[in-house]
C-alpha cells in the first residue's frame, strides 16, 4: 500500500515505521528466548541421570529480566543445584577413583542456542 506524504513529513513517517519494526522485532525476540529456555529445560529433564527422578524434575525456567526491547531467562535446578556440576562433569569417589560425568546440561544448552538463532533469523526475515 502506498501513500503520499510531503517531503517535510518524511522523517516522521520513517521514524514511525522504524518504531513499529523495533516493537515487532522485540516481541519476536522475547518469544524466541522464552521458547529456547523451555527447550533447554525440557532437554535437561529428558537426558538427566535418573536414580530417583527428583533431580530431573527439579529443573525450572525463570525470566530474570525483561525490558521493552530485551529479555533474559535462566534455566536452573531449584532444589538439586548442588548436584548439577557433579553429574555433568564427574567427581571423585570417597575411597578413591572417579565417577564419570554424564553430559546433559551442555548438549541442552547447545540445542537451545541453535534453536534461538534459527527462530530469530526466521522471525526477522519473515
Amino acid at each position: 500500500m502506498s501513500r503520499s506524504i510531503a517531503i517535510d513529513e518524511m522523517a516522521g513517517a520513517i521514524e514511525k515505521e522504524l518504531i513499529e519494526y523495533r516493537e515487532l522485532a522485540a516481541d519476536e525476540l522475547k518469544t524466541a528466548v522464552k521458547k529456547a529456555g523451555k527447550t533447554a529445560k525440557s532437554d535437561i529433564n529428558k537426558s538427566a541421570p535418573v536414580r530417583t527422578g527428583k533431580y530431573a524434575k527439579s529443573w525450572r525456567m525463570k525470566v530474570v529480566e525483561e525490558s521493552s526491547v530485551g529479555i533474559g531467562v535462566t534455566v536452573y535446578s531449584s532444589s538439586r543445584y548442588m548436584l548439577a556440576h557433579l553429574l555433568e562433569n564427574g567427581h571423585a569417589k570417597r575411597n578413591g577413583g572417579r565417577v564419570a560425568g554424564e553430559r546433559h546440561i551442555g548438549p541442552a544448552e547447545e540445542h537451545a542456542k541453535e534453536q534461538l538463532i534459527g527462530d530469530i533469523e526466521k522471525a526477522l526475515k519473515g
